[in-house]
């Protein structure tokens, strides 16, 4: 049975052949089931050299994931279950996460505005308001 593509957005699937699969032990407690079978499931995809990727998808995957992306290898290793089935399916599904987030486009800047010639009218008419309502719960000074 063929593994099918990696769907990460609904523009980009990756081909299966592109990914790597390893599979080792997972650590732990677990005793002889943890030492013996190979449950934990590493997927590495090679961003640099994908030729399914655009350039620009490629730089900004490269850009945002650069820490976690060694010389443009992206690796995602999980071993939650003591399946290696169900380990393999939350890998591609965090690889495609992964990806998802990164490709994502950043958010438009914030452009900061200034109140409006009539909200600062009012503000300071509050403040008037305000004030003179303090001035009259004042005890009368001897001037008053």
């Amino acid at each position: 049975m063929t593994e099918p593509p990696l769907v990460v957005t609904d523009r980009l699937a990756i081909p299966a052949a592109e990914l790597t699969w390893r599979f080792g032990t997972s650590g732990g407690p677990g005793g002889q089931h943890a030492n013996k079978a190979s449950s934990r499931a590493e997927l590495s995809f090679d961003v640099a050299g994908s030729p399914t990727l655009s350039a620009e998808m490629r730089d900004r995957i490269l850009d945002r994931l650069g820490g976690r992306a060694p010389r443009g290898v992206l690796t995602v290793s999980v071993d939650d279950s003591r399946s290696q089935w169900r380990n393999r399916i939350l890998a591609r599904r965090r690889m495609a996460e992964v990806l998802a987030d990164a490709l994502r486009p950043d958010p438009a800047p914030r452009r900061p505005t200034l109140p409006s010639r009539a909200a600062r009218l009012r503000r300071l008419e509050r403040k008037r308001a305000r004030a003179e309502t303090k001035r009259l719960r004042r005890k009368p000074g001897p001037g008053d």
